[in-house]
This record gives structure tokens, C-alpha cells and sequence, in this order.
């Protein structure tokens, strides 16, 4: 298929070339993070890299030399020995030790890695299809925050009616919220098939399976916002699940969290308290008093024809399952 702008060879060899500010868009490296470990992980993978550069620059340039030096027609005679016991000791043992030395270094960046600690604020991280579910676990189910987490990019947007701007389909309505220098655990879970919570500039990365908790924790440097995505395919709108991440400073996060912690304590005072019948009477009496006695009145006879009567009759005497649903 015929490209229908294709970059002149002079502009390709001008952008690998050229300055700064025309490779300032290039990345073609891992980033570093914003955590010890992901800074960890990164100087893995440089270490790795220079090693790999270093045996095949070995390997291809003897290859090279070879083929250019000794060459038939520069009249080489190939050698008759059949084998070289030191030289199979040696490439051998060579990798053997290589092997070893990046071994030690990668084993101790994953020892902190599942290293389990004492945390200091712990999270649970419910994957549903498609969106986040975030609980900030309390001893104090009042002070229990629980939020969910959905994509907020437009829809004009998803179907091409409007521009994408710079976070298209990885900003939420709702972000997660955590301090910074904080040791945070994340307790990973899912409600329904597999997802993966993966936040690349925290080199946090698990498998949300349903009826199991996988656990995984971070330190995070520098605050700002990072941003992640469901990292399995998960369903049709897998691409619809991102994950944003909001570090702020331990008193901005005590401010969210008390607003946080108030609202739920509302919510918790309603629906997660065990009422007694007097307080259901007295409830219940408040309520119809300001929804319903000025059309069925405060003794519920109501007003014919208009508003038929709800005392002695219908749902009101009924199954309290029909009520329920009918009035839900």
C-alpha cells in the first residue's frame, strides 16, 4: 500500500540527526518513574542493554572480521582441528557467569518489589468491567472511602466529532488520590473477568482476578498525576479502562481524605446504619411529610380523583416486595 505523504529520505535523515528539539517527541527508551523501584527496574534494563550490546558488538564483529579476513578468495585455508576443549570451556562458562552477575542485581530489585512491609495507607483496587473501583480500607467502616473510577474522555470525541486532546482515553471522572513518601499497598482484585491495574511510572503491575487478592504496594517521589491503563484484554471496552493517579502532598491528601471520610459518613449514617423501629417510625414520618402529604394529605386519605388515597388500600397494606419495588 502507497504511503500518501511519505517522508522525503532527507527529512528521515534530518530527524535521526538532527537536534534536540527535533528527537524531543523520540522516545524510544523505558522512562525511570517516580518510585525507588521503578528507578530500579530502569538501571536493570540499562545495565541488561549495555550487556547485550556488548556480546553482540563481540559476537557479529568476529562474525564480520571472519567472513571479511578470511575469505575464500583471500586464498584462507579453513582449519583442521576438530574441536578446541578450552574453547568450549570457555563459551561455556562465559555465559554461565554473565548469567550469574545479572541475576544478583535483578533478584534484589524483585525482592523489594514483593517485598510486603508495613504499609501506611492501604487500598483495594476492584477491576468492573469497565472502571476502577477504589476502597480506602479503615478499621472505621463510617470513615470507609469507596469510590468508582470511569472514563471522562467525550464521547464526540471517541466517535470523531471533536479533536483528541493530549489524555484521550486516559482521564476519569474520579481519580485515585494518595500522598506522597507514603508507603501505599494496593490489594488487587477483581469483580468479574481478568483485568491487569498497571501504572507504568510506578513500575506497579498485577493481574486482577476474580476470588483472588494479588497485593503490590508503592513509594511515590514527586507529586503530579500518572497515568495508567488496564493492561489485559478484558472485553469490548478494554480500551475504555484507564487508571489516573493524583500524588499531592500529605496535607492536600488529608484535606481530600476528610471530605472524603465526611461524605461517606453521610452515606453511612443512612444506608450502613442498623435502625430501630422507632427511628424508622420517626423517619419514615419526616419523609412523607415532605413528599407525599401535600397530594395523598398527612393522613393519607388523599384527594379524589386526583390523588387517590393510600390509607386501608393498594400497595400500602400490600406485599412489602411490591411495595419495594414499586416505590424502589
Amino acid at each position: 500500500m502507497r504511503r500518501s505523504n511519505p517522508i522525503p529520505w532527507s527529512a528521515g535523515l534530518v530527524m535521526l540527526l538532527g537536534g534536540n528539539a527535533t528527537m524531543a517527541d523520540w522516545t524510544l527508551n523505558m522512562t525511570q518513574g517516580v518510585t525507588e523501584i521503578s528507578r530500579q527496574v530502569y538501571n536493570l534494563h540499562m545495565i541488561f542493554f549495555i550487556v547485550c550490546v556488548v556480546i553482540g558488538v563481540v559476537v557479529f564483529g568476529a562474525m564480520i572480521v571472519s567472513m571479511v579476513l578470511h575469505r575464500k578468495s583471500r586464498g584462507a585455508v579453513p582449519a583442521t582441528f576438530h574441536e578446541n576443549t578450552k574453547l568450549e570451556y570457555l563459551w561455556t562458562v562465559a555465559p554461565i557467569v554473565i548469567l550469574i552477575a545479572m541475576a544478583l542485581p535483578a533478584t534484589s530489585t524483585l525482592r523489594d518489589m514483593y517485598d510486603p512491609g508495613e504499609s501506611d495507607i492501604d487500598i483495594e483496587v476492584r477491576g468492573i468491567q469497565w472502571k476502577w473501583q477504589y476502597t480506602y480500607l479503615n478499621d472505621d467502616p463510617a470513615k470507609e472511602v469507596r469510590f468508582v473510577s470511569n472514563l471522562s474522555t467525550p464521547r464526540d470525541e471517541i466517535e470523531n466529532r471533536a479533536p483528541k486532546n493530549e489524555f484521550y482515553l486516559l482521564e476519569v471522572d474520579e481519580p485515585l488520590v494518595i500522598p506522597i513518601n507514603k508507603r501505599i499497598r494496593f490489594l488487587i482484585t477483581s469483580e468479574d473477568v481478568i483485568h491487569a491495574w498497571w501504572v507504568p511510572a510506578f513500575a506497579v503491575k498485577k493481574d486482577a482476578i476474580p476470588g483472588f487478592i494479588h497485593e503490590s504496594w508503592t513509594v511515590v517521589d514527586e507529586p503530579g498525576i500518572y497515568r495508567g491503563q488496564c493492561a489485559e484484554l478484558c472485553g469490548k471496552d478494554h480500551g475504555f479502562m484507564p487508571i489516573e493517579v493524583h500524588a499531592v502532598s500529605e496535607e492536600d491528601y488529608e484535606t481530600w481524605l476528610a471530605e472524603k471520610q465526611e461524605a461517606a459518613r453521610v452515606v453511612y449514617e443512612t444506608i450502613g446504619k442498623v435502625w430501630t423501629f422507632e427511628e424508622l417510625m420517626a423517619t419514615g414520618e419526616t419523609v412523607y411529610q415532605q413528599s407525599c402529604a401535600a397530594c395523598h394529605q398527612s393522613n393519607g386519605e388523599g384527594i379524589p380523583p386526583a390523588f387517590p388515597p393510600l390509607k386501608g388500600q393498594g400497595l400500602s397494606v400490600g406485599p412489602i416486595a411490591a411495595h419495594i419495588e414499586a416505590h424502589g
